[in-house]
């Protein structure tokens, strides 16, 4: 069996709703203690910096939202890829999908960016490299949500498709616009060749965040393809209905 047709064997969307049945129910549960645990480590345990006193506590929101903003749109672009490679069944919702919650992330990041840029760099906003391709990120969201809505045809799902995978060229300038170009914006801390440059007790407070958020993410995904398929469902049924009146 080809990989095309396996992966359209694995994305039929029954199975996909007997996964989600058994999948969500831990999602939920992991995604509440890990954000419960993260929260508390956030405001209790990590202790406030040298420099940026309390302020600090808004990375523990800030980069867990960037990093989702980023792999939202990683998801997208793969679900692109197989719509128009492999015609995977469930490649169209998947990117109806995850465009919002990807807008979502990247709105937080952004506004977190903002409050935290304040005090350290004494202005709500800069045109620095890092925010202005993450706000680019944001209008890319806004584009694909804008053209999905128009209209619910295979031509419509195609452009999208499209649309999404010339958008990822922008992922890698964000992700090296520190390293490429002269900017405001702090290099990674965390995922570093020699290792991350965070004491560790703000490194595991700020993991926990990020994977909290990150299993949120995705139980939002599967309950949003959810609804999806179940609308596409009840509005098949209506044009049926429509036609044999």
């Amino acid at each position: 069996m080809g990989i095309g047709r396996w992966l359209n064997a694995q994305g039929n969307p029954e199975q996909f709703l007997q996964l989600s049945k058994r999948v969500v129910p831990w999602l939920l549960g992991g995604s509440a203690i890990l954000l419960i645990a993260g929260l508390y480590m956030s405001l209790f345990v990590a202790p406030a910096d040298y420099q940026q006193g309390q302020t600090v506590r808004i990375m523990f929101i800030h980069v867990p939202s960037a990093w989702l903003s980023m792999m939202c749109y990683g998801v997208m672009t793969v679900a692109a890829l197989g719509g128009l490679i492999w015609r995977h069944p469930l490649a169209d919702i998947a990117i109806k999908s995850a465009a919002p919650l990807g807008a979502i992330f990247t709105f937080l990041a952004l506004v977190t960016g903002s409050l935290w840029g304040k005090p350290m760099w004494g202005a709500w906003w800069v045109w620095d490299a890092r925010l202005t391709s993450v706000l680019i990120l944001f209008v890319i969201y806004l584009g694909v949500i804008a053209l999905r809505q128009t209209s619910d045809t295979p031509q419509t799902a195609r452009l999208t498709a499209i649309l999404v995978l010339v958008g990822s060229i922008n992922i890698p300038i964000i992700r090296f616009s520190v390293v490429w170009w002269n900017t405001l914006h702090q290099p990674a801390s965390v995922i570093r060749a020699d290792g991350p440059s965070i004491h560790s007790s703000m490194l595991w407070p700020l993991l926990i965040m990020a994977l909290g958020m990150t299993t949120l993410f995705f139980l939002l995904h599967f309950l949003s393809i959810e609804n999806e398929i179940r609308a596409r469902r009840v509005r098949r049924l209506e044009t049926r209905i429509a036609m044999q009146d």
